[in-house]
């Protein structure tokens, strides 16, 4: 008898795990985020992957693409719209569609690092710095040196008595957390979708997988997302799935100053934005009215964004910029808007866009408390 042994393929491995339903489940997934949580054109981009790939050839028990859509129905993941009478998908789907982003961009993430963001400070916490300090009321017992407790009482005791004092525990100190209140910033102007590049759907998978990890993970902190074209509005999480670009011009200006107002109601010592966008502010609102330039970077309406930019570091509030474009000439007016607000900014492809937003909301180190 002769064995043949070949390398492990996990990835083939985890395909050939699958069920018929979950792997069409997770393209029908992909596919809703890219059709703004549409089924009936996210079905009808995968019958025509089905027929160009033979998908469902590959299955066992001929499940088809009509098995799937009525698992799908049975599963609570879409309904009937009565009143348009089209195919529409549930809060389950909602929620799938978040988690999913979370498993995709963060797939990083480890087991436990949720639930705080370190800052500078020490105090009362959940990771151990190796530096102690004497005992103080109030401190965790937890959080002990056993070993340097040990050896101060040993100082003032005899082989016959142990004298353990007050004076003499020691404690390790812990990094202080805190929360955080964000606003989310998603640029649905034309140029989000011009050129066939596609920035909307990798800027939505980061809002739900944003939304869904502060939820879970973040209990304490808060997330607030503002969509912005002609104009800047609040968007609920519910309604994530469903953004799409549009024939806008880029309201940056409205966008922050939005984003401010929402901050200043809520109580927290730090607060942030994070501002996904290609780049170019094209439009504000003036006496009602609207002004727009689209050629070029129009002075008037960049003095206003970069007016609001200082608004918000006056009032200690951080603006991240996460630039997916590659122009230079719109990257300079970023670090232009970055210096007027003393923040950060990130030039991110659309590939680690959510490992960057990612890195920056759990490891921020500029955190202030009070």
């Amino acid at each position: 008898m002769h064995f043949k042994y070949l390398e492990w393929d996990e990835r083939f491995a985890q395909k050939r795990s699958k069920s018929p339903f979950d792997t069409l489940f997770d393209l029908f997934q992909e596919l809703l985020t890219i059709g703004g949580g549409d089924v009936t054109q996210a079905l009808r981009w995968l019958t025509e992957l089905d027929n160009e790939y033979n998908i469902t050839d590959q299955f066992e028990d001929d499940f088809g693409l009509g098995d799937f859509v009525e698992e799908l129905e049975n599963r609570g993941y879409i309904e009937t719209d009565s009143d348009e009478n089209i195919m529409v998908i549930t809060r389950k789907t909602e929620r799938s569609l978040r988690q999913r982003s979370l498993r995709e961009i963060f797939k990083n993430l480890k087991k436990g690092d949720g639930g705080g963001h370190k800052t500078d400070f020490t105090g009362k916490g959940r990771e151990r710095q190796p530096e102690t300090r004497p005992w103080t009321h109030g401190d965790d017992i937890s959080n002990i040196d056993s070993v340097g407790t040990m050896m101060n009482m040993l100082k003032h005791s005899t082989i016959d008595q142990f004298n353990l004092q007050e004076k003499d525990l020691s404690v390790y100190d812990t990094d202080h957390y805190t929360s955080v209140a964000t606003v989310l910033l998603i640029d649905l102007s034309h140029s989000m979708i011009l050129y066939g590049e596609d920035r909307i759907t990798p800027a939505k998978k980061v809002a739900m997988a944003l939304s869904e990890l502060i939820l879970n993970d973040f209990a304490k902190d808060s997330l607030d997302i503002v969509a912005f074209g002609n104009e800047a509005w609040k968007v609920n999480i519910e309604d994530l799935p469903y953004l799409q670009a549009g024939p806008y011009h880029t309201n940056t200006q409205q966008a922050l100053e939005l984003a401010r107002h929402l901050l200043h109601r809520r109580k927290y010592a730090n607060k942030q934005i994070f501002m996904i966008t290609d780049g170019k502010p094209s439009c504000i609102i003036e006496r009602g009215k609207m002004y727009k330039n689209s050629f070029g970077l129009d002075r008037k309406i960049v003095n206003k964004v970069l007016d609001e930019a200082v608004k918000c570091r006056r009032d200690k509030i951080d603006i991240t910029t996460f630039m997916i474009a590659r122009d230079p000439y719109l990257q300079g007016f970023v670090r232009e808007l970055t210096e007027a607000n003393k923040g950060r900014v990130y030039f991110a492809s659309l590939d680690n866009l959510g490992g960057y937003i990612f890195e920056d909301y759990i490891r921020n180190r500029k955190k202030r408390v009070r």
